[in-house]
């Protein structure tokens, strides 16, 4: 095991590696049951995305350790769960198994990017500044995703800036049943949240203890307060043990249910319907292109914001992603490996499959093998077994890591010049953009975009590579039609 993962050569050991698995499946864990709750919206049976989610986890977190050797973990993206199920099914009208099958069209589009080096010609564009703003930008992502989790925060929205209700225009003079999502304009004015909840008061216990434990430099400190977290849940009320309940998840209704969603893409919903309307294949282009994007520049954000840091990506392998051919270095392996768990997740029924950025926990907690990734697929398969219990790990135990794991990756900003003007603004708002829209690949754009801005305002437009043009043209394309549609 230690020379397969080249544990020495990491300067890691086994028992670290274990650690940082078992971290970044916690952090993470909650997609097990977020994602059916939200594809369900679509019409798709629950327990058979329960079961996709975490098949299509595990397949692809196996592929990222053992193919690519790197800690990280793999599952169905959040933010891109949510564009196929209110975005293409509720607004475009697809129906879910349509979806589907642009999903998988994706995973075959992004495995020929990979194989063609096109993802590294994204890659050696992302101009330098960019780059560490999106380590930075990552760490605001995270840590504000810990902060919500936890409930430290409070949004007190104003009725009249909503724009839409479960991807519909909103009329106040009608009565909506079902509310699945809101969209809000600029009448949300976010607060501290008053420390009068249980949930609340358990969150900043677990901050606390978080911080605590890395400070002291605790070997697995992180994961160490998300257990000791959930342990105190239980006398406040948060966790409620007697809630495991065995027969509510079996595990022969969950794979009695999946065999409506496998192959679901192929069938005379999926592939057979989805062409049949040539006045559509536009749109279905563009929306497979939308899921595309997003993915693609998820995974290369994600790489490239956690790699650099802590020296899972050297300098030697980014020089070879340029110059090497073929899967010969580690992040060109872990792309492909994103792109085929894609592809795998819209077979077995799940949107599309990404590197998720909670990775970072696992690394933070010394992660720095595929060994990790395996640990935490491992526990993906336990989970399938155990999902009472595992769900009885509330938000405000895991919500703590995401916050410290956040601070670690802000690091980042040191290494950009805030005094050149040229070079903050749009490591400004990629950062900014990223953790604020809660999407790395808008912040990616934002960056891009103002980027060019400044170059060509500053006649430098030809210092600009060719693919960073190409690229935000192609985004600001995506934003115009999302707009228009």
């Amino acid at each position: 095991m230690s020379n397969f993962f080249k544990l020495n050569e990491n300067q890691t050991t086994v028992h670290r590696e274990v650690i940082a698995g078992l971290t970044t499946f916690f952090a993470m864990s909650y997609i097990i049951f977020v994602n059916p709750a939200i594809l369900g919206t679509t019409g798709m049976p629950t327990q058979a995305v329960f079961l996709a989610t975490i098949i299509s986890s595990v397949v692809s977190t196996l592929i990222m350790g053992i193919y690519a050797n790197i800690p990280y973990a793999l599952a169905p993206g959040m933010g891109l769960n949510a564009f196929f199920a209110f975005t293409v099914c509720f607004s475009l009208g697809f129906k879910w198994q349509e979806a589907l099958a642009m999903v998988f069209l994706c995973g075959l589009f992004n495995i020929f990017i990979t194989v063609t080096k096109i993802r590294k010609m994204l890659i050696e564009g992302i101009p330098l500044s960019i780059q560490h703003a999106l380590g930075g930008g990552i760490g605001v992502f995270v840590a504000y995703i810990g902060l919500k989790n936890a409930n430290l925060l409070h949004f007190q929205a104003d009725g009249s800036s909503i724009l839409a209700i479960n991807g519909s225009a909103y009329d106040p003079t009608q009565t909506v049943e079902g509310v699945q999502a809101v969209s809000m304009g600029g009448g949300i004015i976010p607060s501290i949240a008053m420390f009068n909840s249980t949930g609340v008061i358990l969150a900043l216990i677990g901050l606390l203890v978080t911080i605590i434990l890395v400070l002291k430099k605790v070997t697995g400190g992180i994961l160490i307060g998300i257990i000791i977290t959930t342990l105190a849940g239980i006398p406040l009320g948060v966790v409620d043990v007697s809630a495991v309940n065995w027969s509510a998840n079996s595990l022969g209704s969950a794979f009695s249910e999946l065999g409506t969603t496998f192959m679901a893409a192929f069938g005379s919903e999926g592939f057979g319907h989805l062409f049949s309307d040539i006045n559509r294949i536009p749109l279905v282009l563009l929306t497979i292109f939308a899921f595309s994007l997003t993915d693609t520049f998820d995974t290369i954000g994600t790489f490239i914001g956690t790699g650099r840091r802590t020296g899972i990506f050297t300098e030697e392998d980014e020089e070879a992603v340029h110059d090497a051919t073929g899967l010969s270095t580690k992040m060109e392996r872990g792309l492909f490996a994103d792109a085929i768990g894609t592809t795998l997740g819209a077979l077995i029924g799940s949107s599309n499959i990404t590197t998720f950025v909670e990775s970072s926990a696992g690394i933070a907690a010394g992660g720095r093998t595929g060994l990790t990734s395996v640990v935490t697929a491992g526990a993906f398969i336990v989970s399938a077994i155990f999902a009472p219990v595992i769900g009885i790990v509330p938000a405000e135990a895991t919500a703590p890591a995401l916050v410290v794991v956040g601070i670690m990756m802000m690091s980042s900003f040191k290494d950009i010049d805030w005094y050149d003007f040229e070079e903050a603004v749009p490591a400004f708002f990629a950062s900014i953009f990223m953790g604020l829209c809660y999407s790395i690949s808008y912040g990616i754009a934002a960056g891009f975009f103002f980027y060019c801005l400044t170059k060509v305002i500053n006649g430098k437009a030809r210092e600009v590579h060719p693919i960073v043009w190409i690229t935000t043209i192609l985004f600001l394309i995506n934003f115009i039609v999302l707009a228009i549609i």
